[in-house]
């Protein structure tokens, strides 16, 4: 009897740098890149389609919630679709939609066309990031799948951050159309990834997947549903609020000088790329995604206090508090990751894209409570009630739900 050969155990990069991790990282990326380009280049190209100063404001509101319905549209399509036909079938198409809008959106010559292509952008979004995570957490063993999962966030807040720097170099027309072009070269890399076995098992079982109906037909799920989406408000309160209107902000605070949309959100999310290495490490430390995420939620709200109520008068110190808020900004990728572990392999991705996107989404109520209390206490004040509310509802949340560190992930939902 010939004995077989002892294959050495992988080591801890080698399980984490598998081909579909990689992927989901650089496909989430410039998923990032697009998504943060808008609030990089929301000024000069409203002034670029003859759009005066006094609607800067409103039409980059509205501009900003067509691309936020959409993900909204897109996040139910691609999350059923992902629990259907598989995860990568929205890898593949999510980018391949968002790439050709974002060449799309370098074309335009009037606010309607670029409205029409926010929107079909903001379907292509919605699919990345759950599919990515979702992929992820079931490829990876589950004493690992934090640092996988905090990898995918990093990288994509490593978009933000380009988008910065390309917009800077690069005309905004341009901008646009490198991030389509490094979307269609992404296509590429995917074709040699492979699906979960979870999934591939799940699959071949008769089981309902991707059944919307079953996050509303039982109460259980429909409470954890909820929960995750309120977990991750405070964030999109930060990012689609007080960072992308920051120019309206700082000129409310009467600043030494006018604030820089474009940098505020670099330096945002350059403070998220710490925030996220921090929080998936804490997590793994801790050995919990819960106690991990309730610190930064509270971290957070300090310093959301401190933006909106401090007497900041120069534009450096504005700045630095950007960095401070993006890095407590920084459980984003924990916020995904959760979600994707409450639920049962038949409808994880359903949960992991349409919560996200489903928070993204929230920016429309929140915009629109934060117009409306503006007219009533101003600027600062109506910005302090949206987000106190955010707040509060995620911490409230966040107690009640469970905790998914160690958590098995190769089971179903049932009806």
């Amino acid at each position: 009897m010939v004995e077989q050969p002892k294959t050495e155990p992988k080591t801890l990069a080698q399980q984490l740098l598998q081909l579909p991790v990689l992927v989901a990282a650089l496909g989430y990326l410039v998923d990032m890149y697009d998504l943060f380009l808008f609030s990089v280049v929301r000024v000069p190209s409203l002034k670029a389609l003859g759009t005066t100063p006094d609607r800067l404001l409103p039409d980059g509101i509205m501009l900003l919630n067509m691309q936020m319905a959409g993900m909204l549209i897109g996040g139910i399509f691609w999350g059923v679709l992902g629990d259907k036909r598989g995860r990568l079938s929205v890898l593949f198409g999510s980018i391949l939609i968002y790439s050709l809008a974002n060449i799309g959106n370098g074309l335009i010559t009037s606010l309607n066309q670029y409205a029409i292509l926010r929107f079909i952008a903001g379907v292509g979004l919605a699919g990345e990031l759950g599919a990515g995570v979702t992929l992820v957490t079931e490829v990876l063993p589950k004493k690992i799948r934090g640092y996988g999962t905090t990898i995918v966030a990093t990288m994509g807040v490593l978009g933000a951050i380009m988008a910065y720097f390309v917009a800077d170099l690069f005309e905004w027309r341009n901008a646009y159309f490198i991030g389509g072009g490094l979307g269609l070269l992404l296509l590429v890399l995917r074709v040699n990834i492979f699906e979960s076995r979870i999934f591939e098992t799940v699959k071949e079982r008769q089981v309902k997947r991707g059944d919307l109906i079953m996050l509303f037909s039982d109460r259980t799920r429909l409470l954890k549903y909820l929960q995750c989406i309120l977990v991750g408000l405070p964030i999109w309160f930060v990012v689609g609020i007080l960072i992308t209107f920051s120019p309206e902000f700082g000129q409310a605070m009467g600043l030494s000088a006018p604030v820089v949309a474009g940098k505020a959100v670099m330096l945002s999310f350059t403070g998220q790329v710490f925030g996220d290495v921090a929080s998936g490490l804490l997590s793994q430390r801790l050995q919990s995604r819960k106690r991990a995420i309730g610190g930064f939620i509270l971290l957070s709200s300090v310093f959301v206090l401190v933006y909106l109520l401090a007497p900041l008068r120069d534009v450096d110190s504005f700045y630095l508090l950007c960095v401070f808020l993006g890095f407590a900004n920084g459980y984003w990728a924990l916020f995904v990751t959760i979600a994707a572990e409450l639920f049962g392999t038949n409808l994880r991705a359903t949960v992991a894209t349409t919560v996200p996107n489903f928070v993204r989404g929230a920016v429309i109520p929140l915009t629109s409570l934060f117009i409306l209390g503006k007219s009533y206490v101003g600027t600062l004040y109506s910005a302090l009630g949206v987000g106190l509310l955010t707040i509060a509802l995620a911490l409230i949340a966040l107690y009640y739900m469970e905790e998914t560190f160690s958590k098995d992930l190769n089971y179903v939902e049932t009806e």
